[in-house]
């Protein structure tokens, strides 16, 4: 599958040739957006937190890419609706098809950060063998060949990132939601790639805006 990274949560997935998948659009300091990427099939949200979903910077993809669609769940679909954004629903157990790709949602709750802080509903999704939660550990109840893994964040520890990749024993994971990891940080991506190793899981840091097959 070749996947280009933009940033943070923001990448852009090619399972099958001719479907390009988006995920989660945030302000652009996260997204890594400067220039809207052009051809986008569909565009899928987890949940409504501003480092995945910006109102302003999905409205310009939309122009870009007018016959995109654009899936997530029903709390970012009431956002949207004030937008006058359309939207297809897909949350957990349910599929859609697109162009012979299969998503599928899972997951229900935003990972907690402390007591009821920042918890919405959050909607994992699997794009025919690749998974991506969104801010959330829930597990997929499908195979999994390629993890996009959270790697940082106020809702997270390693520990559970590594434990997570453990679990689902994926052929490959490259990280996600790394937007605040600046230079002097970048060491933390050497953790999980230790440990992940003995487990026969490549851990790959995808390189920002180039297109890489996994």
């Amino acid at each position: 599958m070749k996947i280009t990274k933009y940033g943070h949560c923001c990448f852009v997935a090619e399972p099958k040739e001719g479907v390009f998948i988006m995920t989660d659009p945030g302000a652009p300091d996260y997204s890594g957006l400067k220039n809207y990427p052009e051809n986008i099939s569909a565009i899928l949200i987890t949940h409504e937190h501003a480092d995945h979903l910006h109102i302003e910077s999905l409205q310009e993809i939309l122009k870009n890419n007018p016959n995109a669609i654009v899936i997530t769940n029903s709390a970012v679909g009431k956002l949207l609706d004030e937008a006058s954004i359309k939207y297809i629903k897909v949350e957990e157990g349910e599929n859609y098809e697109l162009m012979g790709v299969q998503i599928s949602g899972f997951g229900n709750r935003h990972a907690e950060i402390y007591d009821e802080f920042g918890q919405v509903q959050n909607t994992g999704f699997m794009i025919d063998k690749l998974c991506y939660p969104g801010d959330s550990f829930n597990f997929p109840d499908k195979e999994v060949d390629i993890l996009a893994l959270p790697v940082a964040g106020p809702w997270m520890k390693i520990r559970d990132a590594i434990d997570y990749a453990k679990k689902i024993k994926p052929r490959i994971v490259f990280p996600v939601h790394d937007a605040m990891l600046k230079d002097f940080a970048t060491f933390l991506y050497t953790i999980p790639a230790y440990f992940l190793k003995s487990d026969d899981i490549v851990f790959k840091k995808l390189e920002i805006g180039k297109e890489e097959i996994l």
